[in-house]
């Protein structure tokens, strides 16, 4: 009797064809993130730089002569503070917005998740239709429609369109069907509790993964958008850094020192929403790998 030797491979033991994919998916992801944070290595070594260096020197390397605190305190002196009133205000459009925003979204898709009745899945579908509209359709519009209640140029006319997040909807609804059982929901009715109680007590905290990764997209789109204020906006006080950036910048060519303060502006803003980012991504990281394993 010829024995025959086992080719079977111990389990885990990675293939050829499995290295070379692992390599290939670290290589891609090595140069998506050379390739995304390269504009931010760029702008935080040029907001150390006099506006001659800025275009004199090598732009992802410092100058020998660098001069970031000085470019910080022109800053946040130039036109009497400016540059912190514009800070003031995104953080205030971008977080009652994304605040506002998360809470009806998370509303909104545990009902529509939760709550059983006629065309719901026709009104899901023109929420999440939403999603597909480009801002720039909707904003001519958005002017006519707030200045006829005499709200443009004002802080609401920017802060309520903000409070509205299609895609918010969308990720409430399909994170509250997954993470919010049923059994648990009939449970609490048994026990008593209404249906508010039930969704802020209960359901909420099963769906904190996904309040707070709709709260991070809200306010990261809101901190980036430039159209919405430019068309609502006119008093420079009430400009978020978006809109108060670009005003310095054309500006640039009456006076160069300009440069070096918006740069040294564009470095502040984006550091802001890496530490944002950075506190949040926790959740943020939770509520990728939940959507991943549940099916």
């Amino acid at each position: 009797m010829v024995s025959s030797r086992s080719t079977s491979r111990p389990a885990g033991a990675p293939t050829a064809r499995g290295a070379l994919s692992t390599t290939a998916v670290n290589l891609a992801l090595g140069v998506a993130a050379i390739y995304f944070l390269l504009p931010l290595v760029w702008v935080l070594v040029a907001a150390t730089k006099s506006p001659g260096d800025l275009f004199g020197t090598f732009g992802l390397w410092f100058s020998d002569s660098p001069r970031a605190w000085e470019n910080l305190v022109a800053l946040f002196t130039q036109d009497g503070g400016a540059f912190t009133r514009w800070i003031l205000n995104s953080v205030l459009y971008s977080g009652v917005g994304a605040f506002v925003a998360m809470v009806i979204s998370a509303a909104c898709g545990y009902a529509i998740a939760k709550f059983p009745f006629r065309g719901r899945e026709m009104l899901f579908s023109v929420i999440l239709g939403g999603v597909l509209v480009p801002a720039t359709v909707i904003a001519l519009p958005l002017y006519f429609l707030l200045n006829t209640v005499g709200l443009t140029g004002t802080y609401w006319a920017v802060l309520l369109p903000s409070m509205v997040s299609p895609f918010g909807v969308y990720l409430a609804r399909i994170h509250a069907t997954a993470s919010v059982p049923d059994e648990v929901v009939e449970a609490a009715r048994l026990d008593g509790a209404g249906d508010l109680r039930i969704f802020g007590s209960i359901a909420a905290r099963m769906m904190t993964p996904a309040l707070v990764t709709i709260f991070l997209f809200q306010f990261v789109t809101i901190w980036n958008n430039y159209l919405l204020p430019l068309v609502m906006l006119n008093d420079t006080s009430t400009f978020p850094v978006t809109l108060g950036l670009t005003l310095w910048n054309g500006q640039t060519q009456r006076d160069p020192m300009f440069y070096s303060l918006v740069v040294a502006g564009s470095a502040v803003s984006a550091l802001l929403l890496v530490a944002l980012m950075t506190g949040l991504q926790r959740f943020w990281r939770a509520d990728l790998t939940a959507g991943a394993t549940k099916g």
